[in-house]
């Protein structure tokens, strides 16, 4: 029989894995200390457990950490690592050093079942959820984890359509039992799936970020067509139930495609249906992908846009472009081709 993987278990499942086995309640917290802060990968490296302990644990249980198989470097130092996930396919987490941060973007998914025009993801279609503990494994098999400052769940998938699995990773990045991580230096993303969504605000303390792109109805089903499921007035109007006064922020994500969204009337509109919100909105270069009537938009029209947006009082920024070049940048990340060369 298979055995289980350690890594990805919270405390409670820890604390029944221990007791099952007869060994002390505290256990689990030794266990844990193991699996979410040192640079271990073994059971037998556990060394403030006994040897009974060791081996009653290896008898059922390993310790489940993966390394990467793969890593490319951007001219830009950023890097994009290759995990394998079940059934013979693969993920990608792109890590980005910066001078005040150095931000890990981490997938949730095998692919995506959203279908954005926009995206590459999208276009390896839906193949598995991702588990926690393959989640949290990408920040935790990184060569540099210890230097990531902030985390976005912004890399493949959408995470409000696994949001089990992500809200259990989130428990162990920012449990004390855990890594221990603020949330408030965690981003997750979301095309806006009403229900989970909801769900989402109300358990987790992590920032949140609404891919929005564009405020028309019809405009923004043509490039996303969860717009027919959840209209962005629909998720605005339950993003107006929540409280966003505090420390915890809620951004807009805001792709300009040339010629398309970034009009007047765009920012006349973006300005009416945010109302009453405390936000703020990026703005991100489309980075163009095969085969798509989009095009990217160039620098002068995102800062007139910009500018336009700031004027009717939208604390709007710029997101700085990185690691187009190894395919790491925003919409990017896919593992189709590589999927189609290993069948």
């Amino acid at each position: 029989m298979e055995k289980e993987a350690l890594f990805g278990k919270n405390l409670e499942e820890l604390k029944a894995v221990v007791i099952a086995l007869g060994l002390p309640k505290f256990t689990a917290n030794q266990i844990a200390d193991w699996l979410y802060k040192k640079d271990i990968n073994e059971i037998d490296e556990m060394s403030n457990l006994s040897k009974k302990a060791r081996e009653l644990l290896k008898e059922k249980y390993i310790f489940g950490t993966i390394a990467p198989v793969d890593m490319q470097e951007s001219n830009d130092g950023t890097k994009k690592y290759l995990y394998n996930a079940p059934e013979g396919k693969f993920i990608e987490a792109a890590y980005i050093p910066d001078e005040n941060r150095n931000t890990l973007c981490v997938s949730s998914q095998i692919g995506c079942k959203m279908g954005c025009e926009f995206c590459m993801t999208g276009r390896q279609k839906f193949q598995g959820n991702l588990s926690a503990g393959t989640i949290v494994n990408q920040l935790r098999s990184l060569p540099e984890w210890h230097s990531v400052s902030n985390i976005v769940y912004m890399g493949m998938g959408e995470p409000m359509d696994n949001l089990k699995e992500v809200l259990k990773s989130l428990e162990i990045i920012t449990s004390d039992w855990g890594m221990a991580m603020s949330p408030r230096r965690i981003n997750v993303s979301t095309i806006g799936v009403i229900p989970s969504l909801k769900e989402f605000i109300e358990t987790s303390e992590a920032h949140l970020a609404i891919s929005l792109h564009s405020p028309f109805d019809e405009e923004r089903k043509s490039i996303m067509p969860v717009q027919k499921a959840y209209p962005i007035k629909e998720v605005i109007a339950e993003l107006k139930k929540h409280d966003w006064s505090g420390q915890r922020r809620l951004s807009f994500e805001y792709i300009v495609f040339d010629g398309l969204n970034h009009s007047e009337k765009h920012v006349k509109e973006l300005a009416r249906i945010l109302t009453g919100l405390k936000y703020r909105i990026n703005l991100i270069r489309f980075h163009q992908i095969p085969d798509s009537p989009l095009k990217s938009s160039n620098d002068d029209n995102l800062v007139n846009f910009q500018n336009q947006l700031k004027a009717k009082g939208i604390l709007t920024t710029i997101r700085a472009s990185r690691g187009q070049d190894i395919d790491a940048a925003c919409g990017l990340l896919s593992t189709k081709k590589l999927l189609t060369e290993n069948k």
